[in-house]
């Protein structure tokens, strides 16, 4: 097949400059007579070379039909147009996307779909019109997702590795991941959908010219997180979106990205991570203009007790009337469920921070917890390492100081040694300066 860059062998231009009127005089009487002398003429150009010709005739056999509203016929001349011997593949595209232009006129919407399915078919495996397929598919996906077919919708769209189209820019490769991520969260498929984000270049939505996308983008990860319940991730997904220029000029908008990046942060569980990001959150000047956020944040930045009831007292009715932890929600009652625990590991750390040993009646009164409440959350935060303890059960009695082994001991021994050998030396020092003063004087 050619490719349409050699030059062509003769040039029919005037020959059609001549033709075409008469044609169009035939059209009037005699259609298909009028299409024969065209197709006649297009294997001319055609077995020529002569790719503007061809374009021009294959454009004006499916107008044709277009304009008698005979799509069907349309569709087979397109089927047929493009399976020619040697016919050219810019001329394929031409008559392709002419095809697609017509798609907004069709008289009926079934019409509309078999004419798009005819275009997939002719595109098929070929990449020099992979874009145009691309675009007629998001089409029919968003025919499908209007009528609640979801899942065709879905693996219409995914069909589609638009990341290597070289021929697509780069803001229409993201809207249509962006699109195919949001038919697999849409359907539940929330695996597919991770795996397609992954597609994005998140250094791509530092251009201020795609804050849209951006914030599309941000808004699906949030979706994506929070189905696992990954608050970290969330909370990170909610830092960008209030980065984003757009939302940091809008006082509505910043506040309220701003109180879900506070919800999410003490929602997420405790690790060096967390810790960080916490105390940057807090150190943010803006935070102080949300009095109830900014005091929540600071009891956890803080090594002090909370207790849950108190918390529940002071900040319960506003939080329950939020959307995170909304009562109505079952997903509310299980973050509501979560931060309580936050609150009691919180003081589970702090207590281990100020105690060597203590009795488990005064921890868990310390922690309002029940006996079996409070060996239970101490157990889960031995297991993830965040602090060290061991429980003495028949002296009901917990030990948070880590025992030293042989080196540890040694190690501290001759740290102290080292020390006390510098402070007499230096003491000696200072007993032979006092000498020579009294000496002189």
């Amino acid at each position: 097949m050619s490719d349409g860059i050699l030059k062509p062998e003769k040039d029919y231009s005037d020959v059609l400059e001549v033709e075409m009127p008469k044609i169009d005089e035939l059209l009037t009487t005699d259609i298909q007579g009028a299409v024969e002398r065209l197709l006649a003429l297009e294997k001319q150009t055609r077995q020529s070379s002569d790719l503007a010709s061809t374009e021009k005739l294959l454009v004006k056999i499916i107008t044709i039909y277009k304009g008698i509203g005979d799509w069907k016929q349309m569709n087979e001349q397109v089927q047929l147009l493009s399976k020619k011997h040697g016919q050219l593949k810019q001329a394929i595209t031409r008559m392709v996307q002419e095809v697609i232009t017509f798609l907004d006129e069709a008289p009926d919407m079934e019409t509309k779909v078999e004419t798009i399915e005819n275009i997939r078919t002719v595109t098929e495996g070929k990449i020099f019109v992979e874009v145009e397929r691309a675009r007629v598919t998001r089409t029919l996906a968003k025919i499908k997702e209007d009528r609640g077919d979801i899942d065709t919708a879905a693996d219409l769209m995914c069909d589609l590795q638009v990341e290597t189209y070289g021929s697509m820019d780069n803001r229409e490769k993201t809207e249509f991941i962006l699109e195919q991520v949001q038919l697999c969260v849409a359907r539940g498929d929330f695996s597919q959908a991770t795996v397609l984000s992954r597609k994005i270049s998140t250094k791509y939505f530092d251009n201020p010219e795609v804050q849209d996308l951006r914030l599309r983008f941000y808004e699906l990860m949030i979706q994506i997180s929070l189905h696992d319940d990954k608050y970290l991730d969330v909370c990170k997904h909610y830092r960008a979106v209030y980065d984003t220029p757009s939302v940091k000029d809008d006082e509505f908008k910043w506040k309220d990205v701003l109180r879900s990046i506070v919800y999410f942060i003490i929602l997420a569980p405790f690790d060096n991570e967390q810790s960080d990001l916490i105390h940057r959150i807090e150190s943010d000047t803006r935070l102080q203009l949300l009095p109830m956020e900014s005091e929540l944040i600071k009891c956890f930045t803080i090594d002090e007790l909370m207790r849950w009831p108190r918390i529940d007292e002071i900040y319960g009715v506003q939080l329950r009337k939020v959307a995170v932890f909304d009562v109505s929600s079952p997903n509310g009652e299980k973050r509501w469920a979560d931060l309580r625990k936050r609150v009691i590991e919180h003081n589970i750390r702090v207590v281990a921070k100020y105690y060597t040993r203590i009795r488990t009646s005064r921890l868990k009164t310390l922690l309002d917890l029940s006996d079996q409440e409070t060996e239970t959350y101490l157990s889960d935060l031995v297991t993830q390492g965040t602090i060290y303890a061991r429980i003495n059960r028949p002296e009901r009695i917990v030990t948070f100081d880590k025992p030293k082994d042989a080196n540890d001991v040694l190690n501290e021994w001759s740290s102290n040694i080292s020390s006390l050998l510098g402070l007499v030396e230096t003491l000696s020092h200072l007993i032979s300066k006092e000498e020579m003063i009294s000496v002189k004087a």
